[in-house]
């Protein structure tokens, strides 16, 4: 039910709204961002907070799909699936490196 609501609400903020693709992911991915600020900057409920970020990340995954995939015509970057997986891979590979220097920053001498 997250998957097709969250979709029709990116499809909605992407067509319908006048606010295109970009314009969608921005707006969605604004409110991720105020909901990891609520988790650090505040006592919200963290099961709140989680759910509301999951259902946030249907419309975001939407929208942002969209705009890697679709024709410059349709208000898209034309990447097509080849080149938005490798924005996306490496946006992962950068995620992954960054975590991995961050806990290499822990002591590793309990390994040995």
């Amino acid at each position: 039910m997250s998957n097709t609501l969250g979709t029709a609400l990116g499809d909605y903020l992407a067509d319908d709204s006048g606010r295109g693709f970009a314009g969608g992911a921005e707006l969605i991915g604004g409110l991720l961002v105020l909901v990891v600020l609520a988790y650090y900057a505040t006592r919200l409920n963290r099961v709140l907070l989680f759910w509301i970020a999951f259902v946030l990340t249907r419309p975001f995954g939407a929208t942002f799909g969209d705009l890697l995939t679709k024709s410059t015509e349709k208000g898209g970057l034309n990447l097509g699936t080849t080149g938005s997986s490798a924005v996306l891979a490496a946006i992962l590979v950068a995620c992954v490196a960054w975590t991995y220097r961050q806990r290499g920053q822990v002591s590793t001498d309990s390994c040995s």
